[in-house]
């Protein structure tokens, strides 16, 4: 995968990677075990303890409350990394073989620290060109949020690697946007067809219904934003049109942009602080990254959406394969995958997890690039297998009403690596053994 192999596929850099996410695993699962029957037995290279810096003023706020929260969360959990960090190695564990094995050196949490991450996100940004693949292996396992947006516009294409080109591009493409918007969205309903104006109707619908639990997506302005972007995108992608769920992943963009004009929390963002030249910018660079975004799955979104029931086939066929037992209750019990899993496909777990962890899940798929689409299965299948044994003593109905309504109201960050660190072990473990899966 693209996120995964960092550098273009180098089997050092691959093998570097499996490394440091089965420490970051073992730092965070210490003790428990994974859900299924797959058994790691690879160990890893010894590894010095991080060097751990103290913050700058260049640090930024939003990254110190990111990275806070997920301490706050480890303490919450009675972890014990202060204590690690100390150590220079750690004895082999002899828990459960189907726990993960220790590795010599400790890496605490998800990341590295803050400054160390943040200095080699600056090194990379201020080449003449960026290496793209370099970035991808930085931002697999997350971005500070101020950098979010430049780092967004390169990883999708938007923006130019060379720094000497961006501005021109990114100046040609927003006057573009603005042309489209012009031509297909500001006009009389009697220049419409009446498909287009079915469409146009469904989307002004549904723009008042995206992200309900979150007051700011109920400004007015925002509403009019999401519906001039969608409606534009949808003329200029006839293969798909408009298809609910579409509206859901605009929201990222959105959300990201916006940071680089108004500060602090969401919740006290007002739209009226924003110039109308803002306001075009914005939804510009929103257009454009959803449009390359899209691109690598379109037929998720054609006519009965082909792409996402092969998902939900081959999620079918990774969950048989890691966790038996919970495959064959849900098989004996009759509900179909597509009964849940197609949402998860269809909005990326948008609509699963709380809001305000979805960029950070959002910065692995733009890592994972062209391969997102194969890797969003294994983020689906550690999903669902976190409630693995709570599932298997449900009934049909009680499945149906958990799986609708999942106990993530409360999720952090430590959740959400643990997810994203299981899915990574098992793609590295099966992707190069395609025979263990179905075909």
């Amino acid at each position: 995968m693209s996120g995964g192999n960092g550098g273009g596929g180098s089997p050092n850099n691959s093998e570097w990677r499996f490394n440091q996410t089965l420490r970051n695993v073992q730092g965070m699962l210490k003790g428990r075990s994974f859900p299924g029957k797959v058994l790691l037995t690879r160990r890893s290279e010894p590894l010095s303890p991080p060097e751990y810096s103290p913050r700058t003023e260049n640090d930024r706020y939003d990254f110190e409350q990111n990275e806070g929260s997920q301490e706050a969360e480890r303490q919450a959990s009675g972890s014990t990394t202060d204590n690690l960090n100390t150590k220079k190695s750690i004895s082999p564990s002899t828990s459960s073989v189907n726990s993960l094995p220790d590795a010599q050196g400790i890496v605490s949490g998800a990341r590295a620290t803050d400054s160390a991450r943040i200095t080699k996100f600056t090194a990379e940004l201020s080449r003449p060109a960026v290496i793209l693949d370099k970035l991808r292996e930085l931002s697999w396992s997350g971005v500070p949020p101020y950098m979010r947006p430049n780092i967004w516009r390169l990883l999708l294409g938007y923006a130019p690697p060379n720094a000497d080109r961006r501005e021109g591009v990114l100046t040609r493409k927003r006057l573009e946007y603005v042309e489209c918007v012009s031509q297909y969205y500001d006009i009389a309903d009697t220049e419409r067809s009446d498909e287009e104006i079915n469409m146009l109707r469904q989307i002004a619908v549904d723009c008042p219904r995206t992200v309900p639990d979150v007051t700011f997506f109920q400004d007015p302005q925002i509403q009019k934003s999401l519906e001039r972007i969608l409606y534009t995108w949808a003329i200029r992608h006839p293969a798909s049109g408009y298809v609910q769920g579409i509206n859901d992943l605009l929201t990222p963009f959105l959300i990201v942009f916006l940071s680089e004009h108004l500060e602090g929390n969401m919740d006290t963002w007002s739209m009226e602080k924003l110039s109308l030249q803002d306001v075009s910018n914005i939804e510009a660079d929103c257009y454009w990254c959803l449009s390359k975004f899209l691109d690598g799955m379109q037929d998720h979104y054609t006519f009965a959406q082909p792409g996402i029931q092969r998902l939900v086939f081959r999620l079918k066929e990774l969950v048989h394969r890691i966790d038996e037992s919970l495959s064959k209750h849900i098989e004996e019990q009759g509900l179909e995958f597509l009964q849940f899993a197609f949402r998860w496909f269809n909005c990326l777990l948008i609509r699963e997890v709380p809001f305000h962890l979805v960029t950070r899940l959002w910065d692995t798929y733009l890592a994972e690039g062209d391969y997102l689409p194969d890797f969003l299965v294994y983020i689906s299948a550690s999903f669902l297998l976190t409630w693995s044994e709570k599932l298997q003593k449900l009934d049909f109905q009680e499945m149906v009403m958990f799986l609708q309504h999942l106990p993530t109201r409360n999720w952090a960050h430590h959740e959400l690596e643990m997810v994203l660190s299981r899915a990574y072990m098992w793609h590295t473990m099966f992707k190069s053994s395609p025979s263990h899966l179905a075909s």
